[in-house]
């Protein structure tokens, strides 16, 4: 289904409700600058990274795309998906269904609940949604039940600390929305909506977060203007 969800005002704060959920891939593909080729980079990463039947969780799953594409590369890999929304996690065990896909897919606040041992964890466009208080001991938690050697993905959106650049930034980024058919009045409508739920950091202080979680190697792979994507390893 198309994201027609901010054609309109609403004063209520943004959350993965139903409706989120049915329109997820088109807003996530159409709102995250160039989405779906830094999804084949991360799939085609951990697939030449990892060893024979790594286990990998992807945290804040969403509706499990990312998940689908690595269960098609590679069938070997033990795939686990979490997410808070249980409408993403019915439409995610769906998908997977259709496609015939074994992937556990599992309801719960990973900010909360215990981890498992991985050998690779993804985290896209999650951390930002989480209390900025919270976010260091969650990443430490993360580096705790990777196993040695293991491979943290990470993606958020970033703001600058320069005022001028970020505002510029900004722009450029409104602009790519409305190149990808959203109008102003629904760029301005969801922006509101995310005030004060979605809150990003700046590139330094993700990658400050990455390395006092105990990642001594953090690179990033992918950037376009306040979007990035880093690979973090677990070398102990």
């Amino acid at each position: 289904m198309k994201d027609e969800l901010f054609s309109t005002p609403n004063n209520a704060p943004f959350e993965f409700s139903q409706a989120v959920a049915s329109v997820f891939d088109d807003m996530i593909s159409r709102s995250v600058p160039y989405y779906d080729i830094s999804s084949k980079i991360i799939c085609e990463l951990l697939c030449d990274l990892l060893p024979q039947n790594a286990s990998v969780c992807d945290i804040g799953c969403s509706t499990a795309s990312l998940l689908l594409f690595l269960a098609q590369a590679r069938s070997d890999l033990v795939l686990c998906g979490l997410d808070l929304s249980a409408p993403m996690i019915e439409l995610a065990s769906k998908k997977a269904q259709a496609y015939g896909a074994k992937i556990e897919l599992i309801c719960a606040d990973a900010s909360k609940c215990q981890l498992q041992k991985c050998d690779a964890f993804i985290v896209n466009y999650t951390l930002q949604f989480i209390s900025t208080q919270n976010r260091a001991g969650f990443l430490e938690r993360i580096f705790s039940a990777l196993n040695p050697g293991g491979i943290l993905i990470f993606s958020e959106k970033l703001i600058y600390d320069e005022s001028t650049l970020n505002a510029s930034i900004t722009r450029l980024y409104e602009n790519y929305k409305q190149a990808q058919g959203y109008s102003k009045t629904q760029i301005a409508n969801k922006r509101k909506a995310l005030e004060n739920v979605l809150v990003p950091f700046s590139e330094a202080k993700n990658r400050e977060l990455l390395i006092n979680a105990g990642f001594k190697s953090v690179e990033s792979i992918f950037k376009w203007g306040n979007f990035a994507t880093f690979l973090g390893r677990k070398f102990i």
